[in-house]
């Protein structure tokens, strides 16, 4: 299974990495929130814990970050119709719509 992932706010490394990450197989997408805490002796071991979250709970955390801003320009982008028109003559071609502009997104952007 295919990962396409991308950092949501990669200049901010002090809050942890939250990345998009849409998995090419189930077709599901999610945000990847790495976190990593030092510990406080010299020397002392680095322990990373990875979680998963639904974008909506994403979003709907409190306050706005990079990292909202980052997913809000990304889903608009994903969604966009170079038309303007919003109708679809069926549901298959938003999907193929939708489905292809991924495929663009992870030929043009490094993947983790």
């Amino acid at each position: 299974m295919t990962l396409l992932k991308r950092d949501l706010h990669p200049e901010d490394a002090r809050a942890g990495r939250h990345t998009l990450v849409f998995e090419t197989g189930s077709k599901r997408l999610y945000v990847e929130l790495e976190l990593t805490h030092s510990g406080a002796a010299a020397g002392g071991s680095v322990d990373t814990q990875i979680a998963t979250m639904d974008i909506a709970d994403y979003l709907n955390q409190d306050g706005e970050t990079a990292g909202h801003r980052e997913l809000w320009r990304l889903l608009k982008t994903l969604f966009e119709e170079s038309s303007g028109n919003t109708e679809y003559a069926n549901e298959t071609s938003s999907a193929a719509i939708t489905y292809n502009k991924f495929r663009i997104w992870e030929n043009s952007h490094d993947c983790f």
